[in-house]
């Protein structure tokens, strides 16, 4: 009789541990840290800018791209960011202090002519800010057939090249006692 019960119990505790061992050797999907949106996170390790949500949105053929991102300075004092993309100028972003300029929200997009890139792909982006080395990420390219893209499409005329994007710094005085 005795042996009957510790048989049962070891057959209980292999049947326990094989249902549930798969999780001693499996990674935990929520421990695995990934960009919850069409778009990638750069985080510059060197730097002390930060990219949130990066994509291009293009037109139909890839020949023009519209840059849409939040570019965060936590830091208090303005800070530079320089996007690379092989074969293009480089763009330069200036935010000021504690401040987020959201591409394509709060600010127009930053146009990307001769892209030639095709919706559905990627494309490598170097992304320096500070005295840092940079992170080179892949960032991806959309078109505008989801309704709160279409309004990101680039048309495919150039137009006249606008000034460096520089949102102001300075805020309204404060009123005296």
């Amino acid at each position: 009789m005795k042996s009957r019960l510790v048989a049962s119990a070891a057959i209980s505790a292999l049947v326990l541990l094989g249902a549930t061992g798969c999780t001693f050797i499996t990674p935990q999907s929520t421990e695995v840290q990934y960009s919850a949106s069409d778009g990638v996170n750069v985080s510059d390790s060197d730097g002390p800018i930060d990219v949130r949500n990066a994509f291009i949105v293009a037109n139909e053929d890839g020949s023009v791209g519209n840059f849409v991102a939040a570019v965060v300075n936590p830091t208090t004092e303005k800070a530079t960011l320089t996007m690379t993309i092989d074969g293009l100028d480089p763009f330069t972003v200036s935010v000021p202090a504690g401040k987020t300029v959201s591409f394509g929200a709060d600010e127009e997009p930053l146009r990307i002519e001769d892209l030639d890139t095709m919706p559905g792909a990627t494309i490598e982006i170097h992304f320096q800010s500070g005295d840092g080395a940079g992170t080179k990420t892949e960032v991806p390219v959309l078109d505008g057939a989801l309704p709160y893209y279409a309004d990101l499409v680039p048309s495919a005329t150039k137009s006249t090249p606008t000034p460096e994007p520089v949102p102001s710094d300075t805020a309204a005085p404060a009123p005296s006692e």
